[in-house]
């Protein structure tokens, strides 16, 4: 089923439009929170699946995240000037490169839940339970999983 079409196509009334919108309005509050921490809120995904173990490779990262493997590179070039993570070559093969947080790295990832429920509830304090489960719901099934 088709929901758009090209007659009357209105771009501010589309889903993307609505989704990118709403993209950019979480980074912006979500960047300010972290502000006082050095890192942005796109930094702050790489240290949170680090930390959490979901990913340990920056392919695995840019897969998880959704980041092409260039942007990935340069944020990770980034973190690691921080002192945030390091580097290394995996001994088995030396093409897979492998991340690990550095101490300072570890506790700033360790503040960050205690600073991301606080933004993400601001931004959904309107919606209900049930809404908010949709809505979940609803953005997962737009993106296939």
């Amino acid at each position: 089923m088709d929901h758009y079409t090209s007659e009357g196509f209105d771009p501010t009334q589309s889903v993307g439009f609505a989704i990118n919108k709403a993209r950019n309005v979480l980074i912006a509050e979500m960047d300010d929170a972290l502000k006082d921490l050095d890192i942005t809120s796109q930094q702050m995904g790489i240290l949170l699946s680090m930390h959490r173990e979901l990913a340990a490779t920056p392919f695995e990262l840019s897969k998880l995240l959704g980041i092409d493997t260039g942007l990935m590179t340069r944020m990770l070039d980034k973190l690691e000037r921080k002192g945030l993570l390091e580097r290394s070559r995996s001994l088995e093969d030396r093409r897979v490169v492998n991340l690990k947080l550095t101490k300072e790295g570890v506790a700033i990832a360790a503040r960050l839940p205690a600073i991301v429920p606080v933004v993400l509830n601001a931004r959904l304090k309107k919606f209900t339970k049930t809404e908010f489960e949709e809505l979940r719901r609803l953005l997962y099934k737009f993106l296939g999983e």
